[in-house]
């Protein structure tokens, strides 16, 4: 969704209002953990800098805050898990806005914000235990440090040398 930006640039108006609800669309994130991003609630707004002596140089800004709840792959259980976001973010415009067609792709300002915010591993699993297989079983951080770890000797081994 493009954001015309050209009554902004000729200072027709002082602001341009952003705020809505917005769900990014699937292709955004096909090959990563995150499985949904909808009704993510936008407050914010675009506006110039206001030194009025140097219409030069003149830079967008955005001031805006991101609230909503993704949905993540988790990270053992494979399962759908809710992940809550709030950002907040208020910077130059310049890197997001296209210059030349005064317009701004809301949807990839919206992507670029929240990638930021996924976590790489993410997992709400308590008990290990029911991840077993043929020969192979999850174990915590814990579970490898004690005694009943069949690696413990081998670990003596290398230590020694």
């Amino acid at each position: 969704m493009e954001i015309d930006l050209s009554l902004l640039h000729s200072q027709t108006v002082a602001e341009i209002d952003i705020s809505g609800k917005y769900t990014l669309p699937k292709e955004y994130f096909e090959n990563t953990s995150l499985l949904e991003a909808k009704d993510l609630k936008v407050r914010g707004k675009i506006y110039q800098n206001s030194d009025e002596e140097d219409f030069d140089t003149l830079e967008d800004y955005v001031q805006v805050e991101i609230k909503g709840t993704l949905t993540l792959e988790d990270s053992i259980s494979l399962e759908p898990i809710s992940y809550p976001i709030l950002i907040e973010y208020d910077d130059i415009l310049e890197e997001n806005c296209k210059k030349n067609e005064n317009t701004l792709d809301i949807f990839q300002f919206l992507w670029e914000n929240i990638v930021l915010e996924i976590p790489l591993q993410f997992t709400k699993v308590d008990d290990l235990s029911k991840f077993h297989g043929d020969g192979w079983k999850l174990i915590s951080e814990d579970e490898l440090k004690t005694k009943n770890n069949p690696f413990q000797e081998l670990l003596k081994d290398f230590k020694e040398e």
